[in-house]
């Protein structure tokens, strides 16, 4: 029954992974294409909205999902205790520090606020790829 309960929490994880890293992978593209429309624009409160419900729809209620399904899995598979872990979970805590970047920004946009060129939002686009990358081998080849 525990065998069951921690592969149904696994594939919540996963599933909630996914869904987080698609989002933080599309909203700094959407921000790319939102410099180039003029403030007030149609254009830019399209942007604003999608930007809105991308972030408060799936990027955040996923992260959510993703920390307390992970959280879980740590303790109950006795990962805590190992160094591959440890290594996984600061790229985690980076990646949840990114995501709060994100947050700002789309505030930002949302306030007509924007400071940042298009190519900042390019850069950054490569941010959770990175960390993506980091992350997967460190779960599966468990290095240490």
């Amino acid at each position: 029954m525990a065998h069951d309960l921690y592969s149904w929490i696994k594939a919540l994880h996963v599933i909630a992974v996914i869904s987080w890293m698609a989002g933080m992978l599309y909203l700094p593209r959407l921000m790319v294409y939102h410099c180039a429309a003029e403030a007030g624009s149609v254009q830019s409160e399209t942007f604003k909205v999608m930007e809105r419900r991308l972030l408060k729809a799936i990027i955040n209620p996923a992260m959510i999902v993703t920390w307390l399904a992970g959280l879980y899995l740590a303790y109950a598979g006795g990962w805590y205790v190992a160094g591959w872990f440890h290594a996984k979970f600061a790229l985690v805590l980076v990646l949840s520090g990114f995501h709060g970047a994100l947050s700002r920004w789309v505030r930002d946009f949302g306030e007509d606020k924007n400071t940042r060129p298009a190519r900042f939002y390019r850069i950054a686009n490569e941010v959770p790829t990175l960390l993506m990358v980091g992350i997967v081998i460190l779960v599966v080849v468990k290095p240490f």
